[in-house]
């Protein structure tokens, strides 16, 4: 079986090349945005028309929340225009593509695991053009698998759990929020989740189906952020604010716990808890 990814540099991206051996059936293609520029509808569509994948798994995504705010037109472009590019092209061939959204997308506070069947509101340009994304997916037809996860870290790129263990060298205290409340989900699990899906699907369900995914359990971003201080044997003192205390350009969700119902009992997939990823995670980056 053969596999399109976008996106190979991101956290997504290289934690799928991180676990690529462990599939010796299926066959990896990876691209970079300088191989596979999916903003270019023809460079699409002749890359996945040379290949003839069986799926196509779109790790690539504008993630900068903020800078969404003042650059509506680019985060558009990747997360909606492109994401149609590929579908077209999925539908070419028959593939079936793989897409990753957010949380961001429901923007409920509700204060129980919301469910994939729940009204979306998002508020802000990111959460917005992650939503653009999804509905472009289904106005297409094509096969999808739509993944909506969580606080997404690894030990690639730039994340909460780096950003985190970078401070707490330079600073003597830090501030951070205690009034959002989600739960941090490992790329490599997301990957790992991924390709248990693939090998079920799509065998009874639906052509086109969205699922939620993310690490069992819920916690604050303040709560976080000591569990990684505490892991690491970091001595700093650790202020709690409100999300209030703390202005951002775009406002983030207070609540993003998922219901994880739908993949436990579709696909069997038992989320792993936070807290097990996080100390796998910190002591690969610890040394």
């Amino acid at each position: 079986m053969i596999l399109l990814v976008t996106g190979a540099n991101g956290q997504l991206g290289r934690s799928f090349q991180k676990i690529a051996a462990d599939f010796p059936d299926y066959q990896f293609h990876f691209y970079d945005s300088s191989q596979l520029d999916i903003t270019s509808k023809n460079d699409v569509l002749e890359a996945v028309e040379n290949l003839c994948p069986d799926y196509i798994i779109n790790c690539a995504a504008y993630t900068a929340v903020d800078k969404a705010e003042s650059e509506k037109e680019s985060a558009y472009l990747i997360n909606k225009t492109a994401v149609g590019h590929l579908c077209e092209a999925a539908l070419n061939i028959g593939a079936t593509l793989v897409h990753y959204s957010s949380d961001y997308v429901y923007h409920n506070i509700d204060h129980r695991p919301l469910k994939e069947t729940d009204p979306t509101t998002p508020k802000g340009i990111y959460a917005q053009s992650k939503l653009a994304g999804e509905q472009t997916i289904t106005a297409s037809g094509c096969q999808a698998i739509t993944i909506r996860t969580s606080w997404v870290y690894s030990e690639f790129g730039n994340n909460f759990v780096k950003t985190m263990l970078r401070l707490g060298v330079e600073r003597d205290t830090l501030s951070v929020v205690n009034d959002q409340i989600g739960c941090p989900t490992y790329a490599t699990d997301i990957a790992t989740s991924t390709m248990a899906m693939i090998a079920q699907y799509p065998y009874n369900i639906e052509s086109q189906i969205t699922v939620n995914y993310a690490n069992e359990g819920q916690i604050s971003w303040y709560d976080f952020a000591a569990e990684i201080f505490r892991l690491s044997n970091i001595k700093i003192e650790l202020k709690s604010i409100s999300a209030s205390d703390y202005p951002t350009p775009a406002e983030r969700p207070s609540w993003s716990v998922l219901n994880m119902t739908y993949i436990e009992e579709q696909f069997t997939i038992v989320p792993i808890p936070w807290e097990v990823s996080l100390s796998k995670v910190i002591l690969a980056l610890n040394s």
